[in-house]
């Protein structure tokens, strides 16, 4: 059995903070990632950060070019069209590998869950928004015991937030509550079919919500961004 490096849970650490933040939106896409101000920001090696960079590169979340180095990725609207499928049909076999008796054993997960959607949605904080209605996709991923589809799906979500990010229109929720709810009670009661149907109508809308035109990256602060 392999043993976990300090090395590779370094690395692991500064990947997790970066994809996070560029998944709640702290670092919109086309940012410069500077090596030196990650560096001083989460307290680490230099050489970690640009294996962690390159890792992030491999999974289509960075880009890396030569005289210009890493930047958050900015999906095309190919791309874009491209993930949401791929999300289809990942969700779905998600979706249909959930139990009740799955639903019934991550009970009290689930309610916590949705109730702080349910508060995060009721407030005006964009960042606490997107965070939780995003956990949903990954929490039913996980839930679902197949680690593999819960890893796609895990990727698939950072690059679903670069395209809200460049894509969405105006302040449209990229997201929402009452649709997860109602996949929730599909799943609990055993109606594997109702809850593909739903979850696939959702994603559907998220994707119509999107005018696919190539967007203009926001202004950022990557040590503010780092630091949350």
């Amino acid at each position: 059995m392999s043993t976990v490096t300090a090395k590779q849970l370094e690395v692991e650490r500064i990947v997790d903070k970066l994809f996070k933040a560029i998944a709640q939106h702290r670092l919109p896409p086309g940012t410069r990632l500077i090596e030196a101000h990650i560096v001083e920001s989460l307290q680490a090696n230099r050489n970690h950060v640009q294996v962690a960079l390159q890792r992030l590169a491999m999974q289509k979340v960075v880009t890396i070019e030569a005289n210009r180095g890493a930047m958050v990725a900015q999906p095309t609207a190919k791309e874009a069209r491209d993930i949401f499928s791929a999300r289809r049909a990942v969700e779905r076999a998600i979706v249909e590998a959930i139990t009740p008796a799955i639903m019934r054993k991550n009970r009290q997960r689930i309610a916590s869950h949705m109730n702080s959607e349910r508060k995060a949605t009721n407030d005006t904080d964009r960042r606490a928004i997107v965070r939780e209605l995003s956990e949903f996709h990954l929490l039913l991923g996980e839930i679902s015991g197949n680690t593999v589809l819960s890893d796609i799906l895990a990727n698939l979500m950072v690059r679903s937030s670069l395209i809200v990010a460049l894509y969405q229109r105006g302040d449209v929720p990229s997201c929402a509550s009452d649709e997860h709810q109602q996949i929730i009670t599909a799943l609990e009661n055993g109606d594997n079919e109702q809850a593909v149907a739903v979850m696939l109508e959702h994603l559907d809308e998220l994707e119509d919500q999107l005018a696919l035109e190539q967007g203009a990256p926001e202004e950022f602060n990557l040590k503010q961004a780092l630091s949350d």
